[in-house]
């Protein structure tokens, strides 16, 4: 049946109804939190984008951000928006100063959406300003104006505060992970030396910018000093670890840039020539770049960004009628990397080292790494181990935010995961019994172990993450002690191969329940014994409890509500401070008596189920 097309079927929206109708165009996806890129971050950003404009033109000095019971407050100590003009900044499409480059040169928000966007996802959205002592107020609700107040504020100094609650209509039930407002907000100010930003009572604050935010994410010994310059409109600073995979950490006008773009592609480019050209020598790009860890910063003017969200550059020029980004960035390290490596002999001598090791590592390997990708293609086209999907993250589909790679070990888990998932953004590997610890190993592992070798082939990563097929990597074990030995020994391979796919919030841990409860009304899933007993309490006396011990024991049925909109991820983090090689070494090396004494205290196993408190 054919549907009436008709002057009835032609509907216009109005700017509230089109955000939370199509939440992707201006947050990228929405996501309960678990994620660093789920919606309620992107709120809190785009308010941070103009409190840290102001600061960026010279207006105020610290921005106080709380977060408690869901509500987010951001007071920032700039300009404050015209009172006459408030109303419409927040609720009006296209509104706001930063179409005036004099005004706002240079600057993250560009095209007066953002502050809307947060209006209309949020249940209530309060924006102040105060300028010369008066106050305006305007309060929001699902991006309607619900109240509105104009007064004398003698006391408070200018700027903005805005207050919001995410919508839990749109996102659910959400929750902040510290840790992830944490990245952010200190990223705010590696970018902007002198910036203070205070969140929740604790004071962030960088005197040395970038070299500050390399240190930070440094997990294991640099093996130089890192090189630190900067002139004009670009800031970079890097050096070499030993950890495998290259780093990178880009930002344009302040803006985390986590998909790179045409300023990442030059970083890259630009390194290997200037290093080739300084050797005199035509070394391999990929033995110049390993274990590279890197931050570049640049200021574009009018900068075109590949979606509202702005995580990728496809700007072309500075600024208008300016040099490329290409050639700017390309200048700029020939130059001065060339400088630095001519008055430095130490650290060229290292960085030569470092790159004739990775040259007789990747020689070695060769042979093995030719044979595996041939194995790997054949595997792909003749067994059963990818269910692939068929979004990808690296296509430009609106839904690759969401695309997920879940790894089972066995055919039952995999034939519930495979039978329930969505085939347009969720896949499906299957493991071969338990992989092997790669604790201490070289790489030359990764082609050897077929396992291994299937999995690299099939998150396409062999050659850096740019190419990662899949924005979701999601462990799927049996919540028993062997499906804890798996988890753990994936993270190993991970943690120990491709970092950056942990540092850059990519692993997550399938969380599926482990018990059911039901009546003949209602049906309850539980996580836990405390939820489970809530829900014994709620159902009353005598409900069917079921316990699962097995991914393979779900149904495809009841599957669908644990990996579709409810899915509950579990993200696999590490903190600035924490050392990769010292978390490896003390989980998964030598049985020692600390981790002994560890084990004893934290572990309990109850009925098969493992839990760590």
């Amino acid at each position: 049946m054919t549907a009436n097309y008709s002057e009835d079927t032609i509907k216009t929206l109005d700017w509230r109804e089109h955000i939370r109708k199509r939440p992707g165009m201006y947050i990228g996806k929405l996501g309960d939190g678990s994620s660093q890129d789920d919606g309620i971050y992107v709120l809190l950003k785009e308010v941070m984008d103009n409190a840290v404009d102001e600061y960026m033109m010279g207006f105020g000095k610290k921005i106080t951000v709380t977060i408690k019971d869901k509500v987010v407050s951001v007071r920032d100590y700039g300009r404050g928006i015209p009172l006459g003009k408030l109303i419409e900044v927040a609720s009006k499409m296209n509104t706001g100063a930063k179409y005036d480059s004099k005004v706002f040169k240079k600057s993250v928000g560009l095209n007066g959406v953002g502050i809307k966007a947060v209006n209309a996802l949020t249940s209530t959205f309060t924006i102040r300003t105060y300028r010369e002592g008066e106050m305006r107020m305007a309060r929001f609700l699902r991006g309607e104006l619900d109240k509105e107040e104009q007064g004398a504020a003698p006391e408070e100094k200018n700027g903005t505060r805005v207050t919001f609650v995410p919508d839990g209509e749109m996102f659910g039930d959400y929750h902040y992970v510290s840790e992830y407002v944490e990245t952010m907000l200190w990223n705010y100010v590696y970018l902007n030396a002198g910036l203070t930003i205070e969140f929740n009572g604790q004071k962030l604050y960088s005197r040395d910018g970038l070299l500050d935010l390399l240190n930070a994410n440094m997990n294991q010994p640099a093996l130089y000093s890192p090189i630190h310059l900067k002139n004009g409109d670009i800031e970079l600073a890097f050096t070499h670890g030993t950890q495998y995979g290259e780093e990178y950490y880009t930002f344009v006008n302040g803006q985390h840039t986590t998909q790179g773009g045409t300023h990442l592609l030059a970083l890259r480019e630009a390194l290997v020539r200037t290093v080739r050209d300084f050797y005199k020598k035509e070394f391999d790009a990929s033995d110049i770049r390993t274990s590279i860890i890197a931050v570049m910063s640049i200021k574009v003017e009018e900068p075109v960004f590949e979606s509202q969200t702005k995580t990728k550059l496809g700007s072309k020029d500075m600024e208008p009628g300016g040099p490329s980004v290409r050639f700017y960035i390309m200048e700029f390290i020939r130059k001065e990397v060339d400088d630095y490596l001519h008055k430095n002999p130490e650290t060229a001598e290292i960085l030569l080292k470092k790159i004739l090791d990775s040259e007789k590592e990747r020689k070695a390997i060769s042979s093995i790494k030719k044979i595996a990708r041939e194995r790997a293609k054949k595997a792909s086209l003749h067994n059963k181990k990818l269910r692939d999907c068929r979004i990808h993250y690296n296509s430009s589909d609106d839904r690759r935010l969401n695309t997920t790679i879940f790894i089972t070990e066995g055919d039952s888990a995999s034939g519930s995961i495979t039978k329930s998932r969505d085939v347009e953004t969720q896949a499906v590997f299957s493991l071969k019994g338990k992989p092997l610890n790669t604790y201490g190993l070289t790489k030359k592992v990764v082609y050897e172990n077929e396992e291994f070798n299937l999995l690299q082939a099939a998150l396409n990563i062999e050659d850096g993450l740019e190419n990662l097929r899949y924005n979701n990597v999601v462990i799927a074990t049996d919540a028993d002690v062997d499906g804890m030995h798996i988890r753990m020994l994936l993270m190993t391979f991970f943690l120990q191969f491709f970092p950056d796919l942990v540092k850059q919030g990519h692993l997550y841990i399938l969380q599926t329940p482990l018990f059911r409860v039901r009546n003949k009304k209602e049906t309850r899933y539980c996580y836990s014994d405390q939820e489970r007993e809530k829900a014994i309490a709620k159902l009353g006396p005598k409900p069917e409890i079921t316990r699962f011990k097995g991914l393979g024991e779900i149904s495809p049925d009841e599957f669908k509500h644990f990996i579709g909109k409810n899915i509950r991820l579990e993200p696999v983090r590490m903190r600035m401070d924490e050392s990769i090689k010292d978390f490896l070494e003390f989980y998964m090396g030598k049985n020692t008596p600390d981790r002994q004494e560890f084990i004893i205290h934290n572990l309990r196993v109850e009925d098969d189920v493992v839990t760590v408190s």
